[in-house]
């Protein structure tokens, strides 16, 4: 543990408050992608079932089943409560055009051959795309409520703040984790546009429109 990996998961924690706070209290999910939430709800299962295999610590065992729960209740909010909120037509990226590379991708390129590690593995690179439906929604509707932006903002600056914790890794341990480490730069990537339209259109209270990132 660094300083870089507890304010990341700090970061990525608040992400998704945000966005359960924003749908509760406006008690709709206008603007929110049901299905980036899908491929995050999934990246949770498949990477934290080794919750039932191994233990690591208190703070990584309560960090996983709170992002699990928080997962399934989004998913909830969006698909059942608030189901008439849900903004199902410009939700429409589909999503196979991510799921079949990267089920083939994790069977191909990972750590070992073993069905827990190919499905950690793909989780990492599942999460690193994840975000592709929210920005295509935000692209497509031309704009994004502010609360929004902020929730994509700390779930951005949690991968920059993982960046940082694999270089501070490196450089105290020797550590190199060359799948995580890509996938996370590749994510991180995905949001450079968001982050400068961030600073330079939200931060002074304008509206957000953002460019198709792919």
């Amino acid at each position: 543990m660094n300083i870089f990996r507890i304010l990341g998961d700090v970061s990525h924690l608040l992400a998704i408050i945000i966005l359960l706070l924003k749908i509760l209290k406006s008690k709709s999910c206008a603007g929110i992608s049901g299905k980036s939430q899908i491929l995050f709800a999934l990246v949770f299962t498949t990477r934290y079932l080794d919750l039932f295999t191994t233990f690591i610590s208190v703070y990584n065992t309560v960090m996983k089943v709170i992002f699990l729960i928080c997962a399934y209740i989004t998913m909830y909010m969006i698909y059942v409560k608030f189901r008439k909120t849900f903004d199902s037509e410009n939700d429409s990226f589909r999503l196979e055009f991510l799921l079949v590379p990267v089920t083939g991708l994790s069977f191909l390129e990972n750590h070992s051959f073993t069905p827990l590690e190919i499905l950690w593995t793909f989780s990492i690179y599942l999460e690193s795309v994840a975000i592709l439906p929210q920005l295509f929604m935000i692209s497509k509707t031309g704009e994004a409520e502010t609360i929004t932006t902020h929730y994509l903002f700390f779930l951005g600056l949690y991968r920059a703040l993982y960046i940082a914790n694999w270089v501070w890794r490196y450089y105290t341990e020797n550590f190199y984790d060359q799948i995580a480490v890509v996938s996370g730069v590749v994510q991180t990537i995905f949001y450079c546009d968001f982050f400068y339209l961030y600073v330079t259109k939200v931060l002074k209270g304008k509206k957000l429109s953002l460019p198709m990132p792919v």
